[in-house]
């Protein structure tokens, strides 16, 4: 029989992802956790023996893991460029709804130093990877080489996590749309260029537009 998480454990992590994305990790306090979660103070140590640093730890996990399952599904999507760009949208939204206050849990976490807790930076790499591998995934399945693929989904995660900073600074949107529009152009290009030069007489053959 697997063992549920406890209600409280739970409401801790999602506590401590939220308090990432609006005040960074070190205003993201236990005392603060506790607030925002409603959790018994007496449960922290229980359920993180490792204290604030586990906490914060599997917050940026539940936060890569989430991101990850977002682009996972979109591996799964017949039109790469579509999918990307729904990417963009999430992010656009979530900055919208939330008046510009929120950003990236795990982006909070790799912008400081961490020196007390140095598996906080390796978390953050970690979810970075995951995100690029999974776009290099996609990018590949549909005709471009591994190593540009990888090049591409390193260059549009940068650009996402930059352009939402730059959005927060700003309060608009139009960093990430023009960041948006841009990728949109070039992935676009990359998979039409891929294409032609898998098909070459194909692409001879086809009929002008």
């Amino acid at each position: 029989m697997v063992r549920r998480k406890s209600d409280s454990r739970e409401r801790m992590v999602l506590s401590a992802a939220a308090l990432l994305r609006e005040y960074g990790a070190s205003a993201t306090s236990i005392d603060r956790v506790l607030a925002h979660s409603g959790a018994p103070r007496g449960s922290v140590y229980h359920h993180f023996p490792g204290g604030r640093a586990q906490l914060i730890d599997e917050a940026v996990a539940l936060a890569g893991d989430f991101i990850a399952g977002l682009i996972e599904t979109g591996v799964r999507a017949d039109d790469p460029v579509k999918a990307v760009d729904a990417f963009f949208t999430l992010w656009r939204g979530r900055l919208v709804e939330n008046d510009f206050r929120t950003g990236c849990p795990v982006v909070a976490v790799a912008v400081e130093t961490n020196d007390d807790a140095p598996q906080l930076a390796r978390s953050a790499a970690a979810a970075f990877t995951r995100w690029q591998e999974a776009l290099a995934t996609l990018f590949v399945r549909h005709g471009l080489p591994e190593e540009r693929g990888r090049r591409l989904a390193a260059f549009i995660i940068a650009a996402v996590e930059g352009a939402v900073i730059m959005c927060r600074a700003e309060r608009s949107t139009a960093p990430l749309e023009a960041a948006a529009a841009e990728i949109h152009d070039l992935l676009a290009h990359a998979l039409r260029t891929a294409g032609s030069l898998a098909d070459p007489a194909g692409e001879r053959d086809a009929p002008p537009p």
